[in-house]
């Protein structure tokens, strides 16, 4: 699936002729952004970019995002939809990316935009989300250019302890311990891949995958693993707190300069509409280990 830049058509359905929907691949500089989502006073991507993109189409609307990040997030394959005006499309065309590339600040970049094909929803049609956490133990930091993604960790880190503690990890789960829990809100997910590499230059990057996280979930599941990593916990602790029901405060919650979305992963155009339909629907709930 790729956002394509020819002719405009109508929304899905055709509820709304005059409106297109866009898909955008966005990326950004997290750090001086307060998270993703509009909030009054405060300076956030979805907003910067609701106001670029209503500056050049007039009228855009419903932007929709694949994941929310918080403050001081980062982003490398983002992606959103938003509605436009079917004139406004017709008229930019092909040059809204050039054109969004003049007018947005330096820390948040459009590299994609075109018509959505039917039934996308850049939150409901995805399959899976991927992010990316790094961290320096190295004695000296961070690198210079890398202090903005990259966790200075003040202590050595041991790789195989960390992918042993990942690998009890993945599975479909009730993450309650690792997430800030929201009213009515589930927290069973599936993780289907969680890893971690040290990089030629020493840096190690954790590799989490999932059908979709809960609050501060990825952020929690890497401070639990540091834990482990320096040796202050065992690598099967982390696992053994997938039993509990409520948010473990022991877990430290990572701070989020090191942590990137790098990719969300969708179905075939013709799977798109059905895969919305199914994330919608709540997630079976996890019963008690032993039960």
């Amino acid at each position: 699936m790729s956002a394509s830049a020819t002719g405009p058509t109508p929304l899905t359905g055709g509820s709304d002729p005059s409106h297109v929907r866009l898909l955008l691949r966005v990326s950004y500089d997290g750090t001086d952004f307060s998270g993703w989502a509009a909030q009054p006073g405060r300076r956030t991507v979805a907003g910067v970019l609701t106001d670029t993109l209503d500056r050049v189409l007039r009228g855009v609307e419903g932007l929709t995002v694949a994941g929310r990040t918080d403050a001081g997030v980062h982003a490398t394959g983002q992606v959103c939809h938003v509605e436009v005006p079917a004139a406004g499309w017709a008229r930019v065309g092909a040059s809204l990316v050039p054109r969004l590339s003049g007018l947005l600040p330096a820390d948040v970049r459009v590299y994609a935009a075109g018509e959505a094909p039917e039934g996308f929803d850049a939150r409901f049609s995805a399959l899976y989300r991927r992010y990316e956490y790094r961290v320096s133990d190295a004695p000296w930091g961070a690198p210079p250019l890398r202090h903005r993604d990259t966790l200075a960790w003040p202590r050595p880190l041991d790789l195989d302890r960390l992918t042993a503690a990942a690998d009890g990890l993945t599975g479909h789960h009730d993450f309650a311990a690792f997430c800030k829990r929201k009213e009515h809100a589930t927290t069973v997910r599936t993780l289907t891949r969680f890893a971690w590499r040290r990089e030629p230059d020493g840096i190690l990057v954790a590799t989490v995958q999932a059908d979709a996280f809960c609050q501060a979930m990825v952020r929690s599941l890497v401070g639990a693993l540091l834990a482990v990593g320096e040796g202050r916990r065992e690598p099967a602790w982390p696992a053994a707190l997938l039993a509990r029901r409520e948010r473990a405060d022991e877990v430290m919650v990572a701070p989020p300069h090191g942590l990137t979305l790098v990719e969300v992963a969708y179905p075939s155009d013709a799977d798109l509409a059905a895969q919305a339909e199914l994330t919608r629907r709540r997630r079976d709930p996890v019963p008690p280990p032993g039960t």
